[in-house]
C-alpha cells in the first residue's frame, strides 16, 4: 500500500493527524466542543479529534429530532480496545437523546473477504461481541443489531451502488485490492445508509464513529450518498474520528493482527497484566535520568491506557501525564497502577458480559424480526 494512503484493512499508522485534515478534508472537532453539555472522556481528552458534519447530529440533539448512530464490528475475534473506543462513542451519542437509535452491523461479509472466516464461525463470535457492547452500556431498547449476510436491504443497496463506482475509483481510495474487499466496502456503505431508507423512517442524520484509519470508507459512502441523492434523498453521513492508541510494543497502532500489541476484553486479568508489565514506555534509561529530565508520556502506550480508557476522570489522566513529565512518576509504579485499573475493569466486564449472553441473542433475534417486518423495498 502507498505509505500516504489510509488502509482500513491493514496496520497503517498515523503520526500526523493534522495531515488528515489538510489532505482529506477532515474538520477539527475543537470548534464544536462548546456545544456539548457533558463532553465524553474522548472529547474532553482530545482523543476524538476530527469530524465531518457533526453539527447535523448536534442540531438533532438540540431540536429533539431523530438521528442514527451507526457502526459495526468484524467478528474475526474477540472485542479489543479499538472496538471499545468505537463502542464508547456509540454509547455516548446514544445517551445524548431519546431520539437516537444505534445500528450495529456484524460485518460477517467483510470477515469472510478479509479473513476467510465462514459465516458459521462469525455467527459464534457475534453473540459474544454483542454481549460485550451491552456490558459497556448500550441501551438495547434503542438498538438494531444485525448480520450483514442476513440483511437484504444492505445487500440490495450494495448492488445499486456498484453501478456508481469504477475499479479506478475504488483503486484510488483503497489501492489494488481483491474484489471481495471492494464488495465489502460497498456493503458497508449499505450499512451506513440503511437507516435512511423509507421503511426505516426516511432521510435523517447518521453519525459514524470510527478510528482515523477508517476514513476511506466514510469518503466512499459520502460520495455514494451524493450520487444517489435524487433516488433516495440521502443525507451524507456524519462522522467523528478518534486517534489510534499506541501499541504496547511501541508501534503506532494496536492491532488484533499483532496480539502482543495490546490486549482484548476477553483476556484474563493475568494475561493483560503480563503484557502491560513488559510494555514499551516513554521512560528514560535510568531512574536518575527520569527524575532529572522527566518521562515522555506522549509516546508512552502505558499512559495511553490511562488516557483512552482507564483513568478514573480527566483530572486523573492529567495528573499521570504531569507526574510523568516532571519525573515524579516512575515507569514501574505507573505500570502497577495501570495493571490495577485494568484488572478491576476486566473482572467487572467479564461478569457483566457473561450475564448478558442471553440478552445478546435476544437482541439479534428481535432486530432480525424488526428489520424483516419493515420489508425489503
Amino acid at each position: 500500500m502507498d505509505k500516504d494512503r489510509l488502509d482500513p484493512w491493514g496496520t497503517s499508522s498515523i503520526k500526523d493527524y493534522s495531515r488528515l485534515q489538510s489532505e482529506f478534508g477532515i474538520e477539527p472537532l475543537a470548534p464544536l466542543v462548546s456545544r456539548f453539555k457533558r463532553p465524553s472522556p474522548h472529547i474532553s481528552r482530545g482523543i476524538d479529534f476530527g469530524q465531518r458534519d457533526l453539527g447535523r447530529i448536534l442540531d438533532a440533539v438540540d431540536n429533539h429530532k431523530p438521528f442514527a448512530v451507526m457502526s459495526g464490528i468484524k467478528p474475526d475475534g474477540v472485542f479489543h480496545l479499538g472496538n471499545k473506543m468505537t463502542a464508547d462513542d456509540m454509547i455516548y451519542f446514544q445517551s445524548l437523546s431519546k431520539k437516537a437509535t444505534v445500528y450495529y452491523a456484524i460485518a460477517d461479509v467483510e470477515a469472510y473477504a478479509d479473513n476467510g472466516l465462514s459465516y458459521q464461525e462469525s455467527s459464534k463470535t457475534a453473540v459474544r461481541n454483542v454481549a460485550d457492547i451491552l456490558a459497556l452500556g448500550l441501551d438495547p431498547d434503542r438498538a438494531v443489531v444485525y448480520k450483514q449476510s442476513e440483511e437484504m436491504k444492505v445487500m440490495k443497496m450494495s448492488t445499486i451502488f456498484s453501478r456508481g463506482v469504477t475499479n479506478n475509483m475504488l483503486k484510488a481510495i483503497y489501492g489494488e485490492r481483491q474484489i471481495g474487499l471492494y464488495m465489502s466496502a460497498l456493503i458497508q456503505a449499505g450499512d451506513i445508509l440503511m437507516p435512511q431508507l423509507p421503511e426505516l423512517g426516511g432521510p435523517k442524520p447518521v453519525l459514524v464513529p470510527v478510528g482515523a484509519d477508517q476514513d476511506p470508507h466514510i469518503r466512499l459512502c459520502r460520495d455514494l450518498a451524493a450520487r444517489y441523492d435524487s433516488e433516495f434523498g440521502f443525507i451524507p453521513p456524519s462522522s467523528i474520528y478518534h486517534k489510534l492508541q499506541l501499541a504496547l510494543t511501541g508501534g503506532q497502532k494496536m492491532s488484533k493482527r499483532i496480539p502482543e500489541s495490546g490486549f482484548t476484553l476477553d483476556n484474563t486479568p493475568a494475561e493483560a497484566s503480563g503484557r502491560i508489565r513488559v510494555a514499551f514506555t516513554g521512560g528514560r534509561d535510568t531512574v536518575e535520568e527520569q527524575r532529572r529530565l522527566g518521562g515522555r508520556p506522549d509516546i508512552c502506550p502505558v499512559y495511553d491506557l490511562y488516557r483512552f480508557h482507564f483513568a478514573k476522570d480527566d483530572e486523573h489522566s492529567e495528573r499521570v501525564h504531569r507526574e510523568c513529565a516532571k519525573g515524579v512518576r516512575l515507569c514501574g509504579e505507573c505500570k502497577q497502577e495501570a495493571i490495577g485499573l485494568v484488572k478491576g475493569f476486566l473482572t467487572d466486564h467479564h461478569k457483566k458480559r457473561d450475564a448478558l449472553m442471553g440478552e445478546a441473542k435476544d437482541l439479534l433475534a428481535k432486530s432480525r424480526s424488526y428489520l424483516s417486518s419493515t420489508g425489503n423495498q
